[in-house]
């Protein structure tokens, strides 16, 4: 069987345990699902069969996440940190990863979210559409990958689609519906641009130097 992942770096397992943290994070939204510990065993079988499986500390025994509740975690990616002692898991869930029943184990943060927040919810969304455009073979039923099928005509077409939605909404007043046809515009300009070969982080810059510009600066000041 050929490995579904394949990761050559050599990991330092703890001497006494013989155990790696592997921390998995949702491959879509970017958000920490869990935090797991894997022995060799189990780091070859989740490469091997690209579902993500521990080793339960408490049984001493390998654990499928999602053998017992069948919300397994499907890889997506897997990353080595610098020191090599620990890994990032980068998965798509098939339900809530939580035994609570929760999306995440970890508890929801109790501050206010910072400004940097939803920028760099877009960045995630720009790696994942990116992914889905080099690897559609991972997500074969993605809406994402069947508008990379289709091509630019039919992108162009959806951003325009989705613009003129945003601004009847916006002329008529619809506050409610507007911030989920501005999202779907967003997404679909990211696709755009992905599609074009440009990456955002040049759209934002294009957008700070205007601001930095005199004569451009009534462009980003509103």
């Amino acid at each position: 069987m050929t490995p579904a992942f394949s990761i050559t770096a050599a990991l330092r397992f703890d001497a006494l345990t013989g155990l790696i943290p592997a921390i998995v994070q949702d491959a879509d939204t970017g958000q920490v699902l869990m935090l797991g510990y894997m022995n060799e065993e189990a780091w070859a079988r989740t490469q091997q069969e690209g579902r993500v499986t521990f080793f339960s500390r408490s049984r001493n025994c390998l654990w499928l996440k999602g053998e017992t509740s069948g919300n397994h975690l499907k890889v997506v990616s897997l990353h080595v940190d610098c020191d090599a002692d620990t890994v990032l898991v980068r998965a798509l869930p098939a339900g809530p990863t939580c035994h609570r029943g929760t999306v995440s184990c970890f508890d929801q943060p109790q501050q206010a979210q910072s400004p940097a927040a939803p920028v760099g919810f877009l960045a995630a969304l720009e790696r994942l559409i990116v992914e889905r455009q080099q690897f559609p073979e991972r997500a074969p039923t993605s809406y994402t990958v069947s508008l990379f099928k289709k091509g630019m005509p039919k992108i162009a077409q959806k951003v325009g689609e989705e613009a003129v939605e945003t601004v009847i909404d916006a002329v008529a007043g619809h506050r409610d519906s507007l911030p989920g046809e501005v999202a779907d515009l967003l997404y679909h300009l990211l696709v755009l641009l992905v599609a074009a070969g440009v990456p955002m982080a040049e759209v934002i810059s294009v957008l700070q130097e205007r601001h930095r510009l005199p004569n451009t600066r009534h462009l980003t000041e509103k």
